[in-house]
């Protein structure tokens, strides 16, 4: 009998103990919409009259978009940097009279470089009666063929053409 009584009580026990919390799960629920209700209300207020937390999601994919955007335009850029070093943009141009009887600095060396020195170099020599243009190429600023001095001036002035700008390209090679 004692043991019937002793289960009675500990199943009372147990009753009370879930009673309990059912009502404190229900009591915490409450809580719970309350808090809910006034974060809601407390972020519409904050985004005068829209959701603050929806305007911030929107933004967010604003960002992400201009932010892939910006990543092509680096990769768009990267291209046209590596086409840019490949065309010409370094000239050496020199003027020269060939001959003594002829004036007027007719003939011309002429070089024509990349970013890395490499091209060509055109003599046109002018005459009285004729005018040739020689074309020989340029690697690492130097030609592999016989070159005149007026050759060599102009492929060291292409050299030096953009040579500021070459030193500032290596420093922030070495800075990455």
């Amino acid at each position: 009998m004692t043991e019937f009584i002793s289960q009675n009580i500990l199943l009372i026990i147990v009753l009370v103990v879930n009673c309990i919390l059912l009502i404190l799960y229900f009591l915490s629920n409450i809580k719970l919409r309350k808090l809910r209700k006034n974060y809601s209300e407390f972020m519409t207020k904050l985004g005068r009259g829209e959701n603050i937390e929806e305007m911030l999601k929107q933004y967010i994919e604003k960002v992400n978009q201009v932010d892939e955007e910006n990543k092509e335009i680096e990769k768009y850029c990267e291209v046209l940097k590596n086409k840019t070093e490949e065309s010409i943009y370094k000239i050496g141009l020199v003027r020269y009279n060939a001959f003594k009887d002829t004036g007027s600095n007719l003939s011309f060396a002429l070089a024509l470089l990349n970013y890395d020195n490499d091209g060509v170099v055109l003599n046109g020599i002018y005459s009285r009666d004729s005018s040739n243009i020689y074309c020989k190429t340029v690697k690492n600023g130097v030609s592999e063929y016989a070159v005149s001095d007026e050759e060599i001036e102009a492929i060291e002035k292409a050299v030096k053409y953009n040579e500021g700008s070459k030193k500032e390209k290596k420093s922030k090679k070495k800075d990455k």
